[in-house]
């Protein structure tokens, strides 16, 4: 049972972190997050697409860590 806990908790943050980390990829490759000033990213319309994949990958390890009882 302790074993399922862990692995709910590491689902959740790795999902949280993926879903967050790819909303600032989709903002700085749109050019509306420009943090930091120097970042490669900006207004790279690449780390749009790479952003949303990350988003989704987030979202389906939240869904998933939903499923685990």
């Amino acid at each position: 049972m302790a074993a399922k806990n862990a692995i709910r908790v590491v689902l959740l943050i790795a999902g949280a972190l993926a879903l967050a980390m790819g909303l600032l990829w989709i903002g700085q490759g749109l050019g509306l997050i420009r943090w930091p000033a120097s970042s490669f990213m900006i207004d790279e319309r690449r780390w749009t697409l790479y952003g949303a994949v990350l988003v989704v990958a987030g979202v389906l390890l939240i869904a998933r860590n939903r499923r685990i009882r």
